[in-house]
């Protein structure tokens, strides 16, 4: 057995709601720069007159930042991305079994397909209603290029950027692209949760594997590709469109009809390789500490409503 036993009780929609965003912020802090390296990827070609470095994959990108804008360039936009996982992760992914079990009829040992997807649908659709700002100001962040110390930088910090949005663009400003970003994370959350869900549930119930840390990952890792796979067009739009100043495109809609006219379908896969960097490895990280923070969760609960 790897890592911590299975708690004999269940765990609570507290301790799946603490654990998730915890898991998150955790898979986050590793993974950011590839996060970072996805946006530059997938905003480059948008505006090329002003494009003044260009980027070749993944570690060339990261590299590029590093040595034209600094060491810490990769991490721009950390706190607002730590900001959104406490928010969107607990939601998306803590309360997935409590409205999977609540949709899911009386008395039924596991839960279709359409139910896993319409869980997957409903907690994603609620986690961007709420976090939606958070991810505005980490895109911002993350897609702005300083060259030198001189360089102008429309934020001074995380908490500036929230006011100079809302002062600028209004409060819509800071639920900029809302639409798309449903849409998109209705799409990963229903491939991530709904693929971890079921590879898990046939690995455990073939016997092939036992509930820990190898399940997990062999899960994980999948729920990753298969999210990167059908989500990277809408990501692709939803980061242009977000990223984009007031004027520049009439809806989401027109975003997505510019890019095919100037750049070709294939721009919707801009990005591609480090969106499954990251959301591969992101995945692994988070859902593996997310099962072993519920059961740390709930032994530190049972110790603590254990009489002496």
């Amino acid at each position: 057995m790897v890592g911590l036993k299975p708690s004999e009780e269940p765990p609570t929609t507290a301790v799946k709601f603490l654990g998730a965003g915890t898991a998150a912020c955790f898979a986050d802090l590793l993974t950011f720069p590839l996060d970072t390296a996805k946006v530059r990827l997938q905003i480059q070609g948008e505006n090329p007159a002003a494009q003044r470095v260009q980027y070749r994959g993944v570690l060339g990108t990261i590299l590029t930042m590093v040595r034209t804008e600094g060491l810490r360039s990769p991490y721009n936009g950390l706190v607002a991305g730590l900001h959104r996982q406490m928010s969107f992760a607990s939601i998306r992914i803590g309360l997935y079994d409590s409205v999977k079990q609540f949709y899911s009829p009386t008395g039924a040992d596991h839960a279709s397909i359409a139910i896993r997807i319409l869980a997957g649908c409903t907690t994603g659709a609620m986690a961007v209603t709420c976090a939606q700002p958070t991810d505005v100001v980490k895109i911002r962040f993350q897609a702005s290029v300083r060259l030198g110390l001189e360089s102008d930088r429309k934020y001074s910090g995380t908490m500036d950027a929230y006011r100079t949005i809302a002062r600028e663009e209004g409060i819509r400003g800071l639920w900029k692209g809302t639409l798309p970003n449903i849409t998109r994370n209705a799409i990963v959350n229903c491939a991530e949760m709904v693929t971890y869900d079921i590879i898990k549930e046939k690995l455990l119930d073939s016997h092939l594997l036992t509930d820990n840390f190898p399940c997990h990952f062999v899960s994980a890792f999948g729920a990753g590709f298969c999210a990167t796979v059908v989500a990277s067009p809408v990501d692709v739009v939803k980061t242009r469109y977000m990223n984009s100043p007031p004027g520049q495109y009439r809806s989401p809609l027109h975003c997505m009809l510019r890019m095919v006219v100037q750049e070709g379908p294939t721009a919707f896969y801009k990005g591609f390789t480090p969106s499954f960097l990251r959301l591969g490895s992101w995945n692994v990280m988070m859902f593996v500490t997310y099962e072993q923070m519920q059961r740390a969760l709930m032994k530190v609960q049972m110790l603590r409503e254990s009489p002496f």
